[in-house]
Parts: C-alpha cells; sequence; structure tokens
C-alpha cells in the first residue's frame, strides 16, 4: 500500500526580487512499512522536503498524496488535522513540557484530539512501554537522561498510532549508545509496519534504514544514484 508520493515537488522562495529553487522536481513513493534515510549538507533542502512531508509546508507545484488524498489545495486546518491524525514528529530537541511527568509529556497529543482522560493515560503507559520506559512513566524530563527523554519523544510521536513517522535528527543531541537504543527503537517500530522517514547527517545511523537517498542542490537521488554520480 502507498502512503505517500510526491510527484515533480518544486518549492521557491523570495529573496528580495530574486526567486530560489530550493527543491526541484522531488519524485519518491513510500510505501507502508518502509524505513528511509534522508542524508544532505546544510542548505541543500532536506528540511523544507520534510516539513512538505509532515504538512508544515505547501509546494510551491507538484502534487503530494498521503493515504491515496491529494493534499493540493488543502485549507492550513485541514492540514493541522491531517498532521495530528496520521502523522508523528520526532525532532533533535525533544521538547518536552519540564513541568509534566513522562505520561503526561505521552498523552498531550491525545488530549488535543479530545480522548478521555483514563484512555489517554491508559495509552501513553503503553506507548512509554513500547520503548522502554515503563518503570519512568512518572518522571520529569530534568530526572531523565537524553536518550530518555528522546524515547519519551518517540512515545509521544506514537501514541496515536500515525501512519507516518517522521524524524529530523533525531540522535543529533545523543552519544553513541543512546543513539543505537533509537534505532533499535526504530527497527522495532518499522518490523511492527511503521512508515518512517528519517533525516541524518550521520551515514552510521543512515545505514540503519532500508533505504538511503541523498538530497543536494534539491535533487533527491537515491544511494546508488549518488554515488555513481560521485555527490556523496
Amino acid at each position: 500500500m502507498t502512503i505517500l508520493k510526491l510527484t515533480d515537488i518544486c518549492k521557491d522562495y523570495q529573496q528580495g526580487k530574486q526567486t530560489v529553487r530550493v527543491l526541484k522536481n522531488i519524485n519518491l513513493t513510500v510505501e507502508q512499512g518502509e524505513y528511509l534515510a534522508i542524508m544532505g549538507p546544510s542548505g541543500s533542502g532536506k528540511t523544507t522536503l520534510m516539513n512538505i512531508i509532515g504538512c508544515l509546508d505547501v509546494p510551491t507545484s507538484g502534487t503530494y498524496e498521503l493515504n491515496g488524498k491529494n493534499l493540493q489545495n488543502s485549507s492550513d486546518n485541514a492540514l493541522a488535522d491531517i498532521r495530528n491524525k496520521y502523522i508523528g514528529f520526532v525532532f533533535q530537541s525533544f521538547y518536552l513540557m519540564p513541568k509534566l511527568d513522562a505520561v503526561d509529556n505521552v498523552a498531550l497529543p491525545l488530549l488535543y484530539a479530545g480522548v478521555p482522560l483514563k484512555e489517554r493515560r491508559a495509552r501513553a503507559v503503553e506507548a512509554l512501554k513500547a520503548v522502554g520506559l515503563g518503570e519512568r512513566i512518572h518522571f520529569r524530563p530534568n530526572q531523565l537522561s537524553g536518550g530518555q527523554c528522546q524515547r519519551v519523544a518517540i512515545a509521544r510521536a506514537i501514541v496515536s498510532k500515525p501512519t507516518l513517522l517522521l524524524a529530523d535528527e533525531p540522535t543529533g543531541a545523543l552519544d553513541t549508545k543512546a543513539g543505537n537504543q533509537i534505532m533499535e527503537i526504530f527497527r522495532a517500530l518499522s518490523k511492527e509496519g511503521m512508515t518512517i522517514i528519517m533525516i541524518t547527517h550521520e551515514p552510521a545511523i543512515a545505514e540503519c534504514a532500508n533505504k538511503t537517498y541523498h538530497i543536494l542542490d534539491g535533487e533527491l537521488l537515491t544511494k546508488g544514484e549518488a554515488r555513481s554520480n560521485e555527490k556523496v
């Protein structure tokens, strides 16, 4: 089953009187359960691409289909609804609420979705157990290590059972051991059928994915294409 399909996606920005094309005819099809890594230097367009996939931005031209629905001309409210229902986000910074414990941080998306208190807490505990934090559900962020905070962030991203998990440099703020633990969680989620798209600068982290793309000067290349063109 095709989860998302990008066709000839372009993104332009205005710099004074000049139009700068950041993304150039991006084509990408992702099937359910695929685990992709996207690599690229600073300024290559990878964050812009991730923002479009995550419905945080819209393309200048081209089409984006998610779960078979064309998102072209969708309103801001419609895109917000799609984000809440179908997409989970994991960032380099954990963005946890410092005064809330782990279970309440994880339950936040369910609160916004109107899920009753008892159900959202039960689902939050289940998600925390899935990332190995069943013993720390009442710990606040300042009582957790960086790796544990990222696990809480992953639990928050998956608690709504999204179609797609987007991870932007998920190990960038972690040491090697903690980063490897996060990758083990991603592997397990992928085996369970979750679709994952991950941005990373680290080749060793990208190797954890099933397929690697490189984005250079706004163009998306598979790992093999990037090597053949000597652009890696």
